[in-house]
């Protein structure tokens, strides 16, 4: 049976890019499936299987009630398993080794989608501002941390991604930036003119103070190794603070480009590209987001 799942979960990596976040959850999602179908409790007359070839609707339909009777998920949990679950039936019957879906009944639980938290205009403002006004806005790390808001707010791009930079990654003169996404996916993403300008003033001088050691990284810390994802969220934590703007993360930074993108009227599939989304479905929260007063998703 691990053969399967072994196969199952290269095939996600592989062909598919999922991210190794996602694919570890498969992976103990379906390591729970198969646990409970070896040496569960399954219901009277419900044969155990040796082999994923046995496997049918009945016994997904009992692994699945009993996830819902135990009281021990919520609901976006055992919606999660669902999902892995009915991803893997379709891989075996997409294999031959069952002749039909055995879940392809089985519906997951409705779950309540919270809209993002996205900031006011006037709050990116303020926060991107926040290193040009400060008395030592001169200091190469000031220059960085703008640089580093503006590419933010400008792509959209994951904190992980940000900091995954290579100087060699940004065309500033062309408006351009490589970004490395999940799964091994790269996206050319345009920078808007403030954040060319944030980069060239940056890499004029600033970074080369930065860069003792002749690092590949585009953003340093002060001692000239590449910045931390945890780096960069003390740095917004510290703009946020004295921008007033409050309950903010680096995925805010996301949420606001997308969301302005779409009230500016950008393409729903150019912000999915832009963002590095696998599915439009991921996307179409910023068109609901776009239409609620800033403040109402908080």
């Amino acid at each position: 049976m691990d053969a399967y799942l072994d196969r199952f979960l290269n095939d996600l990596r592989d062909e598919r890019g999922f991210s190794t976040n996602t694919i570890v959850a498969y992976q103990n999602d379906l390591n729970q499936f198969r646990n409970w179908l070896i040496a569960g409790e399954l219901p009277s007359g419900l044969e155990r299987i040796k082999s994923w070839k046995g496997l049918t609707e009945e016994h997904v339909a009992a692994y699945v009630s009993a996830m819902r009777d135990g009281g021990h998920y919520a609901p976006s949990s055992i919606a999660r398993k669902i999902a892995a679950l009915k991803s893997f039936c379709q891989y075996l019957e997409a294999e031959g080794v069952v002749d039909a879906d055995p879940a392809l009944s089985i519906t997951a639980p409705k779950v309540e989608r919270f809209a993002p938290r996205s900031m006011s205009r006037d709050e990116v403002e303020r926060l991107l501002a926040g290193p040009v006004n400060r008395p030592d806005s001169n200091r190469p790390e000031a220059v960085r941390d703008r640089a580093m808001l503006a590419v933010m707010y400008s792509t959209g791009m994951r904190v992980s991604e940000l900091v995954a930079l290579d100087s060699l990654d940004v065309n500033p003169s062309l408006g351009l930036v490589r970004c490395k996404g999940r799964g091994g996916r790269e996206r050319v993403v345009p920078l808007n003119p403030e954040a060319c300008e944030a980069l060239i003033n940056y890499l004029d001088g600033p970074r080369k103070a930065l860069d003792p050691k002749g690092s590949l990284a585009l953003f340093l810390n002060h001692r000239g190794a590449r910045l931390t994802r945890q780096g960069f969220w003390l740095i917004l934590k510290n703009y946020a603070s004295e921008a007033g703007i409050e309950g903010i993360t680096p995925h805010t930074l996301r949420h606001s480009f997308a969301r302005h993108a779409v009230e500016n009227g950008a393409d729903l599939k150019e912000v999915q590209r832009r963002l590095g989304h696998v599915s439009i479905s991921t996307t179409q929260v910023y068109r609901q987001l776009a239409a609620t007063p800033v403040g109402t998703s908080d």
